[in-house]
């Protein structure tokens, strides 16, 4: 890699140890913010119906178009990854959530919130982000999986944090005061990723495909073998759906669908869950879902280790089967608080910890020239597991089962399918730089479907 051609290009070498550890920072504190804004909304909602004087139905319907447009804006980021890079991914996406944050401010009514809130998509997508370019920038270390859990852990810090400024600085600034709050440490943070270098690996395919633009193949061959390259094609959707990858992108996807079913039951509506299904006071639920955040946390960092140790999809199978299996247990069991209380904290250390294996699987599972556009094809699901998840749950009860049937059915069964649907996903070899991409690359190119 030292000759006149074939050697790699600036910024093409791996990534020294202090680097890693300041990229590694700024993607946390990336998804902290991110998440703050993300939150934020389901958690002034009510102060923010009041203030517009929407009925409980609108307010619904708000948020139903909300994770709606969510899922719209979300679909620019796959191919951005891919094409205008990892760093700038970072950059673009954290500085949508401070632009959402600030813009959610301004708004005057309910089609205004819809339309800004939809660029929250920017900020929920930041971990795919995080999970591409962290996967990059790691390398071989065979710890890499438990130090992208502790960025990962930055869900349950963000959301935390949210609320807490949220009851800290709501009575004095209001709600519009609390979302321009959140604007101002995630354009920090987009100061701080522009000093970041680009993940090694997409230096190097952009180089590879200058040099077969300007007609310099055998140097493209050289350098692209020198980095370890199969295809330094720009990926598309077309790719993602070919037959060596077609299996392993449904699988994800229906994960991401049946799992955000139960984020969206024993997370987001979680109060409404304990409260109505097992009888637990309003007061006594807050306290629940704090120490279930501090759970979670917990789960992250445990899933982390452990898909180092033992293999990450093998790891999010077993955690979400024993989350499906434990929420069922709490759900259908006694409602005393005794036993409800643990099971809940349990079932959401099961549900959410390995959501640490999933993201950093998700980077490793594809190769290089689609490692933006695949991951996120999959990720993109969670929001309308949510919208369904939601949806299933109203029917049920409005068709007469009670609380515990209907969320036993639109969440642990939600749970327990995201586990069975990972099984259809790709086993991939965690010691190589980034998940064997040469052999999925060919697999994708050839229509070998093993």
């Amino acid at each position: 890699m030292t000759g006149k051609t074939g050697s790699l290009p600036p910024g093409g070498r791996p990534l020294g140890e202090r680097m890693i550890r300041r990229v590694s920072l700024v993607c946390f504190l990336a998804w902290v913010f991110s998440v703050f804004d993300h939150t934020l909304f389901g958690t002034l909602l009510p102060e923010i119906a009041a203030d517009f004087g929407w009925s409980p139905a609108e307010s619904t319907a708000v948020a139903t178009w909300v994770t709606a447009g969510t899922f719209v804006v979300s679909l620019a980021v796959g191919p951005m990854l891919d094409r205008l890079g990892r760093k700038p991914s970072l950059m673009i996406t954290t500085a949508g959530a401070a632009v959402t944050s600030g813009l959610s401010a301004l708004t005057g009514g309910k089609l205004s919130m819809v339309l800004v809130r939809s660029f929250s998509g920017l900020g929920y997508s930041e971990e795919v982000v995080n999970s591409v370019y962290l996967n990059e920038v790691y390398g071989r270390n065979g710890k890499r999986g438990f130090r992208y859990s502790l960025v990962q852990s930055g869900w349950p810090i963000g959301a935390l944090l949210g609320a807490a400024l949220t009851a800290a600085f709501l009575p004095t600034i209001g709600w519009r005061g609390v979302f321009l709050f959140a604007t101002f440490p995630a354009i920090v943070i987009v100061l701080l990723a522009w000093r970041l270098p680009e993940s090694p690996v997409f230096v190097n395919m952009r180089h590879v495909r200058q040099l077969r633009k300007d007609g310099r193949d055998a140097e493209a061959d050289e350098v692209a073998a020198a980095a370890g390259i199969d295809d330094e094609r720009t990926g598309t959707l077309r790719d993602v759906f070919a037959p060596g990858l077609r299996k392993h992108t449904i699988s994800l996807s229906a994960a991401w669908l049946l799992n955000w079913m139960a984020i969206q039951v024993f997370s987001v509506l979680g109060t409404t869950v304990l409260i109505e299904a097992k009888g637990v006071s309003f007061d006594n639920a807050l306290i629940v879902l704090i120490l279930a955040n501090a759970a979670g946390f917990g789960g992250y960092l445990f899933h982390g280790h452990l898909g180092d140790r033992i293999g990450r999809r093998r790891t999010i199978i077993i955690g979400w089967l024993l989350g499906g299996a434990v929420m069922s247990a709490m759900l259908l069991g006694p409602a005393a608080p005794g036993f409800v209380i643990p099971l809940y904290a349990l079932g959401l250390f099961f549900l959410t910890g390995p959501y640490a294996a999933l993201l950093f699987y998700m980077g490793e599972s594809f190769p290089a020239h689609v490692r933006g556009i695949g991951p996120n094809t999959a990720h993109i699901m969670g929001p309308v597991g949510a919208i369904v998840g939601s949806a299933v749950l109203s029917v049920l009860v409005g068709a007469g089962l009670s609380m515990t049937a209907a969320a036993f059915c639109a969440g642990s069964l939600g749970l327990l399918g995201s586990g069975l649907a990972m099984l259809g996903t790709r086993r991939i070899d965690q010691q190589s730089d980034a998940g064997a991409p040469a052999a999925l690359s060919t697999a994708a190119r050839t229509g070998d479907p093993s």
